[in-house]
């Protein structure tokens, strides 16, 4: 019996005499995708996206039928998702040749301080739902290798001034975290054969009042007719059914 003990100690790191231990920092990078690998989760990743309401059906439509889609609605409504796993499908089909992935390095009202590390490793906490998109549809093993050749971007705001996005699959996510001036900057930079997808809840901005641009953008061109725009309701969430009878006593 007690041969058998210390073997199982001896097998798990983790424990000495029984108890848990935690490891030291060893100074190794981390990603927001070693979770997801660690988690066998690019084992079960998720072939084909069905909408769920239809909201998410019209908004599904709207970007394979337009070049530029505005997806503006309540938090829970599957806008990230859907435009990521549109894009995936996109990239596979061989129709784009990248995807990029943009959104405002904003703290949503707490200050997280100095973070260290270069830059990836100081946006990683902004982009965490990006990446668990992404580790979804393609598995966090062959996500990181399309970001390391370059397939895949992540980038914040403030890196698309001055591009010119061709061939390319482009979702602005959190957009109501953008000025208006961010946001036609962000517009601007759409190229030959490329999509772009808009996502945001205006009546979430972490900015202060009257900053924020994505209504202003969306009333200003939400009427052009080559341009989809797709308003998603309390009744296309699908998180836990609490989280839209909550959404609607705290507008």
């Amino acid at each position: 019996m007690a041969k058998k003990s210390r073997r199982k100690v001896k097998n798990n790191p983790h424990q000495q005499n029984g108890h848990n231990v935690v490891k030291a920092f060893d100074g190794s990078q981390w990603h927001p995708l070693d979770e997801a690998i660690d988690n066998n989760r690019d084992k079960s990743f998720i072939r084909r996206v069905k909408p769920r309401s239809e909201g998410q059906e019209e908004l599904m439509a709207a970007i394979e039928d337009h070049h530029l889609t505005l997806a503006i609605g309540p938090a829970g409504t599957g806008k990230t998702y859907l435009a990521i796993a549109a894009a995936v499908d996109a990239l596979e089909a061989g129709t784009v040749e990248r995807i990029i992935l943009s959104r405002p390095a904003m703290e949503a009202g707490e200050s997280l301080g100095y973070l260290p590390g270069d830059m990836h490793e100081k946006m990683a906490p902004y982009l965490r739902p990006l990446y668990d998109a992404l580790g979804d549809r393609l598995g966090g093993k062959r996500v990181r290798q399309l970001m390391e050749d370059g397939t895949i971007e992540i980038a914040p705001v403030g890196f698309m001034r001055g591009r010119t996005l061709n061939n390319a699959f482009i979702v602005i996510d959190e957009a109501q975290n953008c000025t208006y001036v961010q946001l036609k900057m962000l517009l601007s930079r759409l190229g030959w054969n490329a999509t772009m997808v808009v996502t945001g809840d205006p009546k979430q901005s972490d900015l202060l009042e009257g900053m924020s641009g994505l209504q202003q953008i969306a009333d200003k061109i939400g009427c052009l007719e080559n341009i989809g725009h797709v308003a998603l309701a309390p009744q296309d969430i699908v998180r836990h059914p609490l989280v839209a009878e909550m959404l609607e006593v705290l507008d």
